[in-house]
């Protein structure tokens, strides 16, 4: 699926290694900062945004963050973690399509519900997966990742994780896709994408405590779009193939 907010703040993630000890205290942590990323899943232009950040875990029972999103927790085992997930995906806005206003749709943001899974092969590395479909659309994305944790360096706390995502042939088609309308507006090939690979991704996430309460988010993201996506003609002629996401933001825990 296109850039998500989860992308863009890694905070909780970040936090000293506390945080996921065996005996996991609540989080509630709250914070704001500034992101910069695609105008539009594809596009070549970036534009910045203040982000909110909100992040509430209770372990062993479920969390809710604009990092993540809702979890559920129904599984819940020393090295499983799996239940239900949903999120909130956006879309793009009129005005940020440029010279493509007009031309082709906005779309508005959906949320999205399905299953997550997650195996912890060591304290420092995990795997996982989610699985989810729009609520009011046809759109259905998986992802799969992998992340490690690696020790601190100093006061400094950072992971690395890899991310791949794909859509089936109705999300493809509602980001990628040109309509033959569209095509005759664009000067471009009407395009169809169907169902396969989308994106792959790199992030870089650190985190600089600046108390025992506060501390300063730093997230690096390089995606390469992939298969139909990646040969769309928005994306060929007026996008890019990369797509950078960077974000800072200054996190307070309750």
């Amino acid at each position: 699926m296109p850039l998500r907010p989860r992308l863009l703040l890694a905070a909780c993630l970040l936090w000293p290694l506390g945080c996921i000890a065996a005996t996991d205290p609540d989080v509630f942590a709250v914070g704001a900062g500034m992101q910069r990323m695609p105008s539009w899943p594809g596009g070549k232009n970036q534009h910045s945004e203040p982000v909110p950040y909100l992040d509430i875990d209770l372990p062993g029972r479920g969390s809710f963050s604009t990092l993540d999103g809702l979890q559920i927790d129904l599984i819940r085992g020393d090295a499983w973690h799996g239940g239900i997930h949903g999120d909130y995906q956006w879309g793009r806005s009129r005005d940020d399509l440029g010279s493509l206003r007009g031309k082709i749709a906005s779309l508005p943001p959906r949320i999205n519900l399905g299953g997550f899974l997650e195996w912890q092969l060591t304290r420092q590395i995990d795997v996982g997966g989610n699985l989810s479909h729009d609520i009011n659309g046809a759109g259905a994305y998986l992802e799969l990742y992998a992340e490690w944790d690696p020790p601190p360096t100093g006061l400094l706390e950072h992971a690395v994780t890899l991310r791949w995502q794909a859509m089936n042939a109705p999300a493809m088609n509602r980001f990628f896709g040109v309509s033959p309308q569209a095509a005759r507006a664009l000067s471009v090939p009407a395009w169809q994408p169907g169902a396969g690979s989308q994106l792959a991704s790199l992030e870089y996430e650190l985190f600089v405590p600046t108390s025992r309460r506060t501390g300063v988010a730093l997230v690096l993201v390089y995606g390469r779009l992939l298969g139909d996506a990646a040969d769309s003609p928005l994306v060929t002629r007026y996008g890019s193939r990369t797509q950078l996401s960077e974000s800072l933001a200054f996190v307070y825990r309750l």
